[in-house]
């Protein structure tokens, strides 16, 4: 056992397997696995690259894989091939390292099959590799390649997927908080001031509403799972917020008197399709239909949440996504409704947005930032 455990290898071949066969979330599973092992940093960040990079570049592996291969093979092996093929492809592993440590950590009834295969990915490798198409060579579904085609243009749309095929940078704020770029982006277009009264509706696991509490305004935040407005409630304990204050309730009924605060975030949830490199899994488990049925709730929790801005109060909507359904069409949506309440947008933020439609801005996919979407409007 203690062998498993401190084999890399077999560590990201036994995480792989759950990911695909059990439906495992990589974030989840990993730190669970690494957290009983002996692996010192080193070692489990190369785990965590095998893990995160296999599961991201799957499709592209795959393709290189199955031209050496006459039937499917069994999930342990394919998950040994993918990682076989990931050091081979992308992180520039010496070949005989690659190819015989992945074997030696291999289950061993398909320790020669996986032999053979990779031998002959590594020469591929070696002589050069195409693929047939973006979305095979960037390794995502073609309706995500599609549809970030439309909305962002085919050159936008093929920078932004290369992008999120990056490990994510680690960006900590000065209270020790870890929280991306982008998401501080948002919660510095939230005006809210010391003493002002702010509710984040869709608040876990609580970046936003802790940056806003942090500022000195008082902060209710919310969560429809009791689970998930745990993880505000510890973070509001680890950083001594005592003006932050959790709920749990639904957004799209939100328990409050209409004209009650300062200003009301809406932090979506959404597909997550500019934030794909912090959940390598999520491109294979989002659907088109999510898209759809994920902008009808944003319109719901944004139409819900409007009356409960005061008058010369703030609301602010945003997604970690970059597909013009979530964001601008559910800010079109809503717009007949917010004019009959006085609501006027207030243009774009501080930050590098760009205009992504009527009243909505775009953050891009970048080295230092996730892609993100975002609407903002006073209340006359």
């Amino acid at each position: 056992m203690s062998e498993v455990l401190d084999d890399p290898r077999r560590i990201a071949i036994a995480a792989i397997v759950r990911i695909d066969e059990d439906g495992a979330f990589a974030n989840v599973l990993l730190p669970k696995i690494l957290a009983a092992t002996s692996l010192d940093r080193r070692d489990r960040g190369f785990v965590t690259e095998l893990v995160y990079g296999s599961t991201r570049m799957r499709r592209k592996l795959d393709h290189l894989v199955d031209r050496f291969l006459l039937e499917p093979p069994p999930p342990s092996a394919r998950a040994a091939l993918r990682i076989g093929a990931h050091q081979l492809l992308h992180l520039d592993t010496p070949p005989h390292a690659a190819v015989s440590a992945t074997v030696a950590a291999s289950p061993k009834r398909f320790r020669s099959l996986v032999n053979a295969v990779l031998r002959k990915v590594s020469t591929a490798v070696k002589e050069g590799v195409t693929f047939p198409s973006i979305g095979i060579e960037l390794s995502y579904p073609d309706w995500i390649v599609d549809r970030l085609g439309a909305d962002l243009g085919p050159e936008r749309a093929a920078a932004s997927m290369m992008v999120m095929n990056q490990a994510a940078t680690v960006h900590t704020r000065s209270d020790g908080y870890v929280q991306d770029a982008s998401s501080q982006l948002v919660a510095a277009a939230v005006p809210a001031q010391a003493g002002d009264l702010v509710l984040d509706v869709c608040a876990a696991p609580g970046g936003k509403a802790t940056a806003l509490a942090s500022r000195g305004a008082r902060v209710i935040a919310g969560d429809q799972r009791l689970a998930r407005v745990g993880l505000v409630a510890a973070n509001r304990q680890r950083l001594e917020l005592d003006d932050l204050h959790v709920f749990q309730g639904d957004a799209c009924s939100p328990p409050f008197a209409p004209a009650t605060f300062d200003a009301v975030l809406v932090d979506a949830p959404c597909s997550g399709l500019g934030a794909l490199r912090r959940r390598p899994d999520a491109r294979w488990r989002t659907t088109p239909g999510d898209v759809d049925e994920l902008s009808s709730l944003q319109v719901a929790m944004l139409a819900a949440a409007a009356p409960l801005v005061k008058p010369g109060g703030t609301l602010v909507y945003s997604v970690c996504t970059l597909t013009r359904a979530e964001s601008a069409g559910v800010v079109a949506e809503t717009a007949p409704i917010l004019r009959a309440l006085g609501f006027v947008a207030t243009g774009m933020p501080v930050g590098d947005w760009e205009q992504f439609g009527p009243d909505t801005n775009v953050l891009i996919p970048g080295p230092d930032a996730d892609g993100m979407a975002l609407a903002r409007w006073a209340r006359t």
